[in-house]
This record gives C-alpha cells, sequence and structure tokens, in this order.
C-alpha cells in the first residue's frame, strides 16, 4: 500500500525481464553480445564469463533465465558448457543457447544431444539472436535457418531417431510436422485451432511416447519417418 492507502500501480503490460550470461574468450564480442540484448527492454545481462569454467561456475551462482555460450573457448568449449549445465543426468538443467561461427554438423548435433536449447550462427544477425532467448525461455528451441535441413538429414542418416515408441494420434503427428517445419506453441495452435496450452499438452505427450529430448529430436523422428514433413533446402 502507498502513504494514502491505495494499492501501489502495476504495469501489467511490462514484460519480464529475461537474465542471460554471456560466455565467450573476446571481450568484443561479449560487449557486441551484450549491446545487442540489452537494447532490447526485456532482456538483461547478468554476467559475462571469459572461458568454459567460469561460464559452469557463474551459471550455477547467478541461475540466469537463459547461458549464451560460445563454442570455442579456453578451458572447456561451449559443447562441454552445455553438457555441464543442461546434459542428461543434470538435475535442475539451465536453458544453454549455443553460438558460433562454424556450422559444422558435429558441433550442432552434439550441443543439442548435449541438452542446448538454440544452436545459432553469428553471422545470422541480431534478430535471430534475440529471437533464440525468447524461444529458449518460451520451451521452444531455435536453429539458425542455415543449418536446419542439414542438421535434420544428420539426424536421420545416423539413425538419431529409432524409437519404438507408442504410436502417435493423429493430431499428435500433425504436431510433429508443424515442428518439423520450426513452428512455435502459439503458431501450431493457430494452424490446428487449438490453444497453446493444449499444444504444449500435446508436446509434451509425444516427447515421452518417442523418448525425444526435445524439438529438434521430435523433428529427426519425423524426418526420419516421413510423417508429411515438407523442409526446402
Amino acid at each position: 500500500m502507498t502513504a494514502n492507502g491505495t494499492a501501489p500501480y502495476v504495469d501489467s503490460e511490462k514484460p519480464e525481464v529475461i537474465s542471460v550470461l554471456v560466455a565467450d574468450d573476446q571481450e568484443m564480442v561479449r560487449r557486441n553480445l551484450r549491446r545487442i540484448l540489452e537494447s532490447q527492454g526485456d532482456v538483461r545481462v547478468v554476467g559475462e564469463a571469459v572461458d568454459g569454467v567460469e561460464a559452469i561456475e557463474q551459471a550455477r551462482e547467478l541461475r540466469p533465465d537463459v547461458v549464451l555460450v560460445d563454442i570455442r573457448m579456453p578451458r572447456k568449449d561451449g559443447l562441454a558448457v552445455a553438457r555441464a549445465l543442461a546434459g542428461p543426468g543434470v538435475d535442475d538443467p539451465l536453458r544453454v543457447v549455443v553460438i558460433t561461427t562454424f556450422d559444422l554438423d558435429e558441433y550442432v548435433y552434439t550441443a543439442l544431444r548435449n541438452g542446448a536449447c538454440g544452436f545459432l550462427l553469428k553471422r545470422s544477425g541480431p534478430a535471430l539472436l534475440v529471437e533464440g532467448i525468447r524461444a529458449a525461455v518460451a520451451g521452444d528451441m531455435l536453429i539458425s535457418p542455415q543449418v536446419t535441413v542439414q542438421l535434420l538429414r544428420h539426424l536421420a542418416r545416423h539413425g538419431a531417431a529409432g524409437w519404438h515408441g507408442e504410436p502417435l494420434t493423429e493430431r499428435e503427428v500433425a504436431v510433429v510436422c508443424l515442428i518439423a517445419d520450426a513452428k512455435t506453441n502459439p503458431e501450431i495452435a493457430a494452424e490446428l485451432s487449438i490453444t497453446p496450452g493444449t499444444v504444449k499438452t500435446h508436446v509434451a505427450t509425444i516427447q515421452r511416447k518417442l523418448q525425444a529430448r526435445n524439438r529438434v529430436a521430435i523433428a529427426a523422428w519425423a524426418w526420419e519417418t516421413g510423417q508429411k514433413v515438407r523442409i526446402s533446402g
């Protein structure tokens, strides 16, 4: 209450601030990433790390909403950071988005297998960087368009899906196809005329049935099984 007994004004339209830890061994890159992110009204950089070990330590201490980490860093690289903070067996995983100059298949594949919820090329530009941060917080996954198709082909070629779980319903297959087309939950909801909450429930069920860790694994299954997926090269 205020001094005159009235309730304080709360701006319900004000967005929640997304906290981000930036990890890159180059000061100029860190400075540029901070500038890009903090130009947004809903993103705040809460820490910077110069190598992988420091990134893990700061992330566990600060518990940011997103850890933005470069692939190539001293002591521990970004892949090791992703595994330590978000990989299989981590009790309370953080959201890790990997950024890199290199679009090598093994980097993308390993990063996502290690629990990363995004893989962005630095040359993709500021808009996609911010979109990747927001997607991670929303529970979605964003991969730079330059590497999406080659990633899915790599996963399918190496049998990364390889699941023999419960069969999917017709509606679940429709959701899978839209996930494979890189649609977000709100976009899937609009496409299928259902609520985002219902989409979220479908995604959770699909992950359980396919034993898939994330949306990319679901997309890989769709590619491998040919579930009406159309991906342009």
